[in-house]
């Protein structure tokens, strides 16, 4: 795992096996989320993927939607956008209520 700083427990990149670690998942399942684009890891191959950001935090929320409801790696990228454009209303209606 590559971390920020020194002195941080921050991490900004994680290598596919670290991302597998920490999502406690099989590689072939983090593989079939970048498969169905709902992880966009940096890197050409898998073996020098590196997963930062936003990636990291969607993949947990994958492992969670599939381990707790039992949803397929399909099923799991179409809940995730629609979480995401749930927030991005919810965003906009926010606005709108400060006006």
């Amino acid at each position: 795992m590559k971390k920020t700083t020194s002195k941080s427990d921050v991490v900004d990149a994680l290598s596919l096996q670290d991302l597998c670690r920490f999502c406690q998942a099989e590689e072939d399942w983090v593989i079939e989320l970048v498969e169905y684009g709902v992880l966009e890891p940096k890197g050409s191959r898998s073996g020098d993927w590196q997963f930062i950001g936003t990636n990291i935090v969607r993949a947990k929320k994958a492992r969670r939607l599939n381990r707790d409801l039992g949803i397929n790696v399909a099923g799991v990228a179409l809940v995730l956008d629609l979480i995401e454009e749930r927030d991005a209303v919810l965003r906009r209606l926010s606005q709108y209520e400060t006006l």
